[in-house]
């Protein structure tokens, strides 16, 4: 059976929350590979599901992210070669839906941990023309970019831009710029969180989808912004 030939999205047990609150007190090989199949019923096959519903419902808003079961979750296994930290699954579940339309290198992003889930996305470790891009447009189309940030519904869902940003304004630019915060962004990124009950609802693709067309705007201004050299610039795991 194909993933798409896969039953209907029936939301996330709490036994699928719990199953990642005992994953992070027993992080190791013989724990889970014991339980690789109840991983597989109560998280995996889900988050496919998730993935074909939510796919209708961004076709049916005519946003411009895909969300397809196969590439768009991300694997539950940590890549450990330059990480301190040696355990070697990941304590969350999570899945990236990235831009369709003309550009790219952007995408949405649903991250289901207990107690810290959240849908948001955006541009996640551009490449320097690209991030370079981004503050040229900060400082020399302004009004554009702030009718996208400043817009009410964007606002009130996301708040402000929340990428991990430089201690001191980037070369080239004012220390005093009425946009310093933006200009030091390393990664555009935004997100809102979202409870565990509405993470494992039936609900969920419509809150996903809903969630992602209040940024669709930014997704689209980002996406147009010239020096793109990644077919998908949000991958995070």
């Amino acid at each position: 059976m194909t993933s798409r030939e896969a039953a209907p999205f029936a939301g996330f047990s709490a036994d699928a929350f719990q199953f990642l609150i005992d994953l992070a007190l027993n992080n190791d090989r013989s724990w889970f590979q014991s339980r690789k199949l109840e991983y597989e019923r109560l998280w995996k096959d889900p988050l496919e599901a998730l993935c074909v519903a939510l796919e209708a419902q961004l076709t049916a808003r005519a946003i411009s992210l895909s969300s397809d079961p196969t590439r768009s979750p991300f694997r539950i296994y940590r890549d450990v070669r330059f990480s301190r930290d040696k355990s070697p699954y990941k304590t969350f579940v999570s899945a990236s839906f990235p831009w369709t339309g003309a550009g790219g290198g952007v995408g949405g992003y649903l991250r289901l941990q207990p107690g810290a889930c959240y849908v948001g996305g955006g541009m996640w470790r551009p490449a320097p023309a690209r991030l370079a891009a981004w503050r040229a447009a900060v400082v020399g189309d302004r009004a554009r970019v702030h009718a996208v940030l400043d817009a009410p519904a964007f606002r009130s869902i996301f708040g402000a831009l929340d990428g991990e940003r430089l201690k001191r304004a980037p070369a080239g630019f004012a220390t005093d710029d009425p946009d310093i915060e933006l200009l030091k962004l390393k990664d555009v990124t935004f997100g809102t969180p979202l409870s565990d009950s509405a993470a494992g609802s039936v609900d969920l693709p419509t809150t996903v989808a809903d969630t992602l067309a209040l940024a669709a705007s930014l997704l689209g201004l980002l996406a147009a912004l010239p020096g793109n050299d990644a077919p998908v610039g949000w991958l995070r795991g």
